[in-house]
């Protein structure tokens, strides 16, 4: 079992959603954090609250992981101060969703070099010191729902996930003789600043239809606070893949054990989707 009181623990995404609620969390089990986000403001927040409350917070810095030289150096200034991390987790994320006929290659970039190349980033510069400090440690990547099976207009978004799941998978193999263990978090809904951030190109965001289908993904969503619990309840129990709510629990072994149903269920939305974008490209012309 991993127990975080006392370990050094590294976070990104702090400032907001699933990555804030895990600082929290994390502290309030005794961690000793270091915390990143690309929002300065909100993140000096987040450690002016922690530290309020008697927490301890090493450092916090304003970072774009996608940006590997600011990782690299942030992380080298770390390491100087506090030593090696024991815990590092990969929160960060963004969503952009559309089919391939409307994605621009700045799109798939802009996804791919935060989802995915954030986190490698991050264990690039962090993981050969937990190596090299021999105490063992923990890995926590957030993939989703969407890098566990294929969801409709999540072609970009799904290659940033499913690729951080196998890297996980590889690591997970591959760190083990150091001790160092390694989760994947595989979020559902939930109900954080990416519902309202979402960008899903070639889709009009205001159409009153798009907003009732945001609502009603933020009425079956989990709140932050319950993902970040489920989080650090799967690291304690030393769990590979780390579920934020049953229901995709459910879905992965339908996909493993019964696929086809499960298509014809994607396909079904997917129709959905398209009847959406048809309806609002004649609006658009009429």
């Amino acid at each position: 079992m991993t127990d975080l009181r006392d370990k050094n623990c590294f976070i990104t995404g702090a400032a907001s959603g699933i990555g804030r609620a895990t600082a929290f969390a994390a502290v309030r089990a005794g961690a000793k954090l270091v915390l990143t986000d690309i929002d300065d403001a909100a993140l000096q927040d987040v450690a002016k609250d922690i530290r309020a409350a008697n927490g301890t917070v090493l450092a916090a810095e304003a970072l774009d992981v996608s940006n590997y030289d600011a990782v690299r150096a942030f992380t080298q200034q770390v390491l100087a101060a506090h030593g090696s991390m024991d815990v590092v987790m990969n929160i960060a994320g963004i969503a952009i969703w559309g089919e391939i006929t409307a994605l621009q290659h700045e799109h798939w970039r802009r996804v791919v070099d935060v989802n995915l190349m954030g986190p490698i980033h991050v264990m690039e510069c962090l993981v050969p010191a937990m190596v090299e400090a021999g105490r063992g440690g923990h890995i926590v990547n957030v993939s989703s729902a969407a890098g566990l099976f294929a969801l409709p207009l999540h072609a970009a978004y799904s290659a940033s996930k499913f690729g951080l799941r196998g890297a996980s998978e590889v690591l997970r193999f591959d760190l083990k003789r150091h001790g160092i263990k390694v989760s994947v978090v595989c979020p559902g809904a939930v109900d954080t600043g990416l519902v309202k951030t979402l960008k899903i190109i070639g889709v009009d965001a205001t159409d009153p239809r798009v907003e009732r289908l945001r609502q009603r993904f933020q009425r079956h969503a989990v709140t932050p606070g319950k993902a970040a619990q489920a989080i650090l309840d799967g690291v304690r129990k030393n769990r590979y893949l780390i579920y934020t709510s049953p229901d995709i629990r459910a879905l992965y072994w339908l996909k493993r054990k019964f696929a086809w149903p499960l298509n014809v269920g994607l396909v079904l939305v997917e129709r959905q989707v398209q009847a959406l974008e048809e309806r609002q490209r004649r609006e658009h012309h009429s």
